[in-house]
């Protein structure tokens, strides 16, 4: 059976999951899920749940099961994970699949034994676990196996986590919770302080990727958006600029180049003059955000550098992941 058993590898993201065999992208979906309250029955995931986001009655609830990169709702993650394998290997219980999932680096046991039995509930016969910076700089095809330093900052959806990477295996890094819906809360505490205006997540999102930037732009774009008046309550409109998003991202971002200066700081000599030559490598979909790797060069004083594939490689790099397994086995031993 095991000859003819699929390996998947999975990036199990707070705001999207991906699945990948070889180098083939399967499936791409939000990590979001709609459900009915009261029964606690799923009725809608990925894309079209998200589309439900804000615009359904009290008796369904859209619900992200991940919080900060990590399972806060595990019924429903393993219910949502059941899905995606079955979107990819069929119905058959025959030839279950293998899977490696990426996870946050730093995270406990527990919540990493809460995502293998996650991914065992949802129909694979054998699941492993990858730190998700280590599954990235494989995807980018650092040479990690080397003994010179490879740092690698990912910006998702949940965590922002930096490495550096040596010998395939992880020297320093850090993870913190600042990172994009981070950013989309400040647009929104930004909107909600300066115009009076109530707005949700999705409509941040959207300001962020049309007209965001980490730095002022002399381009200015501008973008109309409706909101709800915080005091009567009522529709109205507004208009912002580029370099309004500028100003309401800068602290969220000041804290994402602290946590890539407190992962320095703890890196050995040899190694940050390996990173000052080869550049700092951007990854995550957060890494889009116009400007960021000119905020990071300055912030960090270390060429940085958006990659070629920054929104599918740590998939990539966890479905590649198979072919070193047992040094990945070795080191989470040691």
């Amino acid at each position: 059976m095991a000859a003819f058993s699929r390996e998947l590898g999975i990036d199990l993201g707070t705001f999207n999951t991906q699945i990948a065999e070889g180098s083939q992208i399967l499936v791409q979906e939000p990590t979001i899920v709609a459900i009915v309250t009261n029964e606690m029955k799923l009725v809608e995931y990925g894309t079209t749940a998200l589309g439900m986001l804000g615009r359904v009655p009290e008796a369904i609830e859209v619900v992200r099961p991940l919080r900060n990169g990590v399972i806060a709702e595990y019924e429903l993650t393993e219910k949502f994970l059941s899905i995606l394998i079955k979107k990819v290997t069929g119905p058959t219980i025959f030839f279950r699949p293998r899977i490696i999932i990426s996870v946050p680096y730093g995270i406990t046991s527990v919540e990493r034994r809460a995502v293998q039995e996650a991914g065992l509930g949802a129909g694979s016969r054998e699941v492993n676990w990858i730190p998700q910076p280590l599954a990235a700089a494989f995807g980018v095809d650092l040479p990690i196996n080397t003994p010179t330093g490879n740092m690698i900052i990912s910006l998702g959806g949940g965590t922002t986590q930096a490495a550096v990477i040596s010998m395939t295996g992880i020297v320093s890094a850090e993870t913190s919770q600042v990172a994009g819906l981070k950013l989309d809360d400040a647009i929104c505490a930004y909107v909600r302080k300066k115009y009076g205006l109530i707005i949700a997540q999705p409509t941040a999102e959207s300001l962020k990727i049309r007209i965001g930037a980490a730095l002022p732009s002399e381009e200015e774009k501008t973008m109309e958006i409706q909101g709800q008046d915080q005091v009567t309550g009522l529709p109205r409109p507004a208009s912002l600029t580029t370099n309004e998003i500028v100003e309401a991202l800068q602290a969220p971002l000041e804290e994402i180049a602290a946590t890539a200066k407190r992962v320095l700081e703890k890196t050995p000599p040899e190694l940050i003059s390996d990173i000052i030559d080869r550049g700092v490598a951007l990854c995550g979909g957060t890494a889009l955000l116009k400007g960021v790797d000119k905020y990071l060069t300055v912030a960090l004083g270390i060429p940085a550098y958006i990659v070629d594939n920054p929104v599918t490689c740590t998939v990539e790099g966890t479905a590649k992941a198979f072919d070193i397994l047992d040094l990945i086995l070795r080191s989470q031993q040691s």
